[in-house]
């Protein structure tokens, strides 16, 4: 750049003189960064499915009887519209989550190797920590505003094509339109700080390994690694570490008695995450030769996304390792004392369904036994193999036990079936509404496992 030079002696001569470079601060590179993801075909690709994917979910699930039994409050979906945006958010959280932090965050940084342009924007744009500041906070505004599009799109589905009608909660009890609102908002809020973590872990890998390709997968084979261990590891030290179970911790709002030691647990893993994935990123940024021959993307090849690779295979086989270590979350007790009170909830709710006028606050007096079948741990662990026996106390004392078979996972919710002969067909009549579904013929609930 150059300025004219006024002087007494010269006259109106214009000198041009050298002057810095204008540096752009970090307000101007988030709209930089913000408007080149904005740009991308993916990004905007995946914002579509998040606005109108509810909505065709909501379509393809009122023209057919079918429903997501395998998720929480799937089989609400035609009686409640609070209960897609919860079903949603279950599936977002297993696999959505990480593929859409890859997609945002994961060549952010990498994209600058790939083009070789990290010269031209220290020297003529931005310093390092504008270029990090403005990039992280591009990431993850664009994150944050998809998840909310997506939040805000599913509770308008299933509130316009089913109606704002009462939730049943995951003990048994109805829960008001204006508190099914709340909860279901207060969960997508909630979800937002684990899906940062995979938006920082995204950053941090495509500034270490240099690879989009590392930088946009990385996120979801983390995801669906974390799942694994949450599925095979019987202790609760490593589950409670995996940032993935964070997106389990909003069940505890949908109980009568609510807990929310997984919801502060989960928060406080996710910050830490983000804290240790930023600190990283920064450091290795701050160290980074720029200005040799090795600046641009060309240095590393496959070498460091492969180092990568095994790095994470080696920690991924530590932690299945350490799986089992610590106190075990599920327990006989704690599964007895939930699903006995959910049955109890649920057997009044189906009363109530029929027509039967119940008294307030009416319940069944029940007695649970739980054990898990041919294993030598019987009263502990998750699995698909327990079995509870629950005996309801009638008239004179007499016991009626009904048998549930139950599969119990890591996170403390659990899936109950009962006998069709007891319990009654899929369905039942109410009373000038037609069918609807049998509560008690299969029913969720969760309990603490802290």
């Amino acid at each position: 750049m150059s300025r004219s030079l006024t002087s007494p002696l010269l006259g109106n001569l214009a000198v041009p003189l050298e002057t810095e470079p204008v540096r752009t601060g970090v307000g101007q590179a988030v709209r930089v960064e913000l408007g080149k993801l904005l740009a991308q075909l993916p990004v905007r690709a995946v914002a579509a499915v998040c606005l109108l994917g509810p909505f065709a979910f909501a379509a393809v699930l009122r023209i057919q009887s079918a429903i997501p039994a395998d998720t929480l409050f799937g089989r609400w979906v035609h009686q409640s519209g609070f209960a897609l945006p919860l079903v949603v958010l279950g599936f977002a959280g297993s696999w959505g989550f990480p593929v859409l932090a890859g997609l945002v965050a994961g060549d952010v940084f990498a994209g600058e190797d790939r083009h070789d342009t990290w010269k031209t924007l220290l020297t003529r744009s931005c310093d390092r920590r504008s270029i990090f500041v403005g990039k992280t906070l591009a990431a993850a505004a664009c994150a944050v505003g998809i998840v909310t599009m997506l939040a805000l799109s599913s509770l308008a589905a299933g509130v316009l094509t089913v109606g704002a009608q009462s939730l049943v909660g995951l003990s048994g009890t109805l829960l008001p339109p204006g508190h099914s609102l709340g909860l279901v908002l207060l969960s997508w809020l909630v979800s937002l700080v684990p899906v940062l973590g995979f938006v920082a872990l995204a950053i941090l890998l495509s500034v270490t390994t240099r690879s989009s390709v590392m930088g946009v997968l990385g996120p979801v084979v983390v995801g669906v690694g974390m799942q694994l261990l949450a599925l095979v590891g019987r202790g609760d030290i490593v589950r409670t570490l995996l940032l993935a179970s964070a997106f389990d911790a909003w069940h505890g709002l949908f109980v009568a008695h609510p807990f929310h030691r997984p919801l502060e647990r989960g928060l406080a893993v996710s910050i830490g995450y983000i804290v240790a994935c930023l600190g990283v990123t920064w450091i290795v940024l701050l160290r980074r030769d720029f200005a040799g021959p090795e600046a641009g993307g060309s240095r590393s090849g496959w070498v460091v996304p492969a180092r990568a690779l095994a790095i994470g295979a080696a920690v991924l086989a530590l932690l299945a390792f350490a799986s089992n270590w610590g106190p075990k979350g599920v327990t006989a007790g704690r599964l007895e004392t939930s699903i006995s009170a959910t049955f109890s909830n649920l057997a009044v709710y189906q009363q109530q369904l029929e027509g039967h006028r119940l008294p307030a606050g009416a319940s069944l007096y029940v007695l649970p036994s739980c054990k898990r079948r041919g294993v030598s741990t019987p009263y502990g662990g998750q699995g698909d193999d327990w079995h509870c026996t629950l005996s309801v106390v009638g008239h004179q004392a007499q016991q009626m036990p009904i048998g549930f078979d139950v599969n119990v996972r890591a996170n403390g919710c659990y899936t109950a079936e009962g006998p069709p002969s007891v319990i009654g067909p899929a369905t039942i009549r109410r009373r000038g509404h037609g069918f609807v579904p049998n509560p008690l013929f299969v029913f969720d609930g969760c309990f603490d496992t802290s």
